[in-house]
């Protein structure tokens, strides 16, 4: 069996290394604008304070590179795997979000003993389940699977909008051209160049709404909700239902989703994360950031494609630089203007930039396929490949009571059995 081991890629910046003061804080900003529109989206689709999610998002972050040793380059935000569980908990409970918050705290617990159980094991398991054939298409599933919300960002659908059209594909082409054709520091951040370039283009077409930017306070603390009573924040009751053990099982879900985003990551940057510093740490962190997200009132956290995708195309896999970013994400949590002014950046706009973002992620998993030299002669490398590729891009669900098994977590499951079972 093939190892998990990778070789140490060329990056402009190691994971332990520090950018210059000036370059760092614009590449933090990179990462911030990268993750903002999916991290406060969870939030609004779930009737919760956007402001606690942000800062949820940044405290998260710092949580998880406390128990990485701040070797693993990782930005958390909102998970998007949790809405439909906590939005039926809230429903359940006429509004109260007490169930849903409850459950999110004990499903961060449960990644805590997963994680203990994975540092009693070792990680040679990882290589027998997870070699090339079965990596190489979970991380094209991760990158493909989410290539129908950036289109639909863009507007690229029947009955879009051309203006929007134009916005996507004006923010697409400037970060290409910044990658391929910058110079120096330009080349580092095409994608903070992107934004700008198609936030005054959609400006110039009249597809900015400063409202919001109006209308909200200088400075505002986050509108946490606590499990207790207070005099300056909302609160709500820990609640050990049938609605919050409803929300544990897709613990099953986001810890394979866990796995395949750090393997992503592992051939981004060619280091064995899973491994150094290990996954019962990666898992602790994600684990712990998820439980103190939702005991303040957020949303599940959980590690971010669109970052892994900024790795991934600047070369920077500097740890300092998404640790500052998430310090930032915390302080602008309480500027009201400042987040109210990135709600005005249009879905076209990070549509545009997610198509490149996502198609990066997919294309390293072709990367993993052609550097471990899978043989595609061999009938049962098509069949993993087939079957994983098919159920993962294509909408399958398998329901299993409370277990609901789709996309990357289906297609992981599908390929670590096919891989088990048939024959060399």
């Amino acid at each position: 069996m093939e190892s998990l081991d990778v070789k140490k890629k060329e990056m402009l910046f190691q994971p332990e290394d520090t950018p210059p003061i000036g370059q760092g804080l614009v590449m933090s900003f990179q990462h911030i604008f990268a993750m903002f529109g999916a991290t406060i989206l969870v939030p609004l689709l779930l009737g919760m304070p956007v402001s606690v999610a942000l800062f949820c998002s940044g405290l998260g972050t710092l949580i998880y590179q406390f128990a990485t040793k701040s070797q693993v380059p990782v930005y958390l935000g909102s998970s998007f795997a949790f809405i439909a569980a906590m939005k039926y908990a809230i429903e359940q409970m006429g509004g109260d979000p007490s169930a849903a918050q409850t459950g999110v705290i004990m499903t961060g617990i449960i990644y805590v003993i997963v994680a203990l159980f994975v540092k009693a094991l070792g990680t040679k398991w990882i290589d027998y389940i997870l070699p090339p054939i079965v990596i190489g298409p979970m991380i094209i599933v991760i990158g493909l699977g989410l290539a129908s919300s950036a289109v639909s960002n863009a507007d690229f659908i029947e009955g879009g909008d051309w203006r929007n059209m134009v916005v996507a594909a004006a923010t697409f082409l400037i970060c290409a051209f910044v990658n391929t054709r910058g110079k120096g520091f330009m080349r580092i951040i095409p994608f903070l160049i992107g934004i700008f370039g198609g936030y005054i283009i959609a400006l110039v077409l009249g597809l900015v709404d400063f409202t919001p930017v109006i209308e909200a306070p200088w400075l505002q603390l986050p509108e946490f909700y606590l499990p207790f009573a207070t005099e300056h924040f909302n609160s709500y009751q820990l609640y050990f239902g049938p609605e919050a053990m409803a929300i544990l099982p897709v613990a099953i879900v986001t810890i394979s989703e866990h796995i395949g985003d750090h393997t992503v990551l592992s051939e981004i940057v060619g280091r064995p994360f899973l491994k150094q510093p290990g996954l019962h740490r990666t898992l602790i962190g994600d684990g712990v950031a998820t439980a103190v997200s939702a005991f303040l009132g957020g949303p599940a956290n959980t590690t971010y494609g669109e970052n892994t995708g900024v790795i991934g195309m600047t070369k920077n896999a500097s740890v300092s630089i998404l640790r500052n970013a998430a310090i930032i994400a915390m302080f602008l949590a309480c500027f009201g203007k400042f987040t109210a002014l990135i709600t005005t950046i249009p879905n076209a706009v990070l549509g545009g930039m997610s198509i490149l973002l996502y198609g990066v992620i997919a294309s390293n998993g072709l990367k993993v396929l052609i550097e471990r030299q899978v043989d595609f002669n061999q009938v049962r490398n098509l069949i993993i490949t087939s079957a994983m590729l098919v159920l993962g891009l294509g909408g399958a669900v398998l329901d299993i009571g409370v277990v609901t098994f789709s996309g990357t977590a289906l297609a992981a499951m599908t390929g670590i059995i096919l891989n088990l079972i048939l024959p060399e």
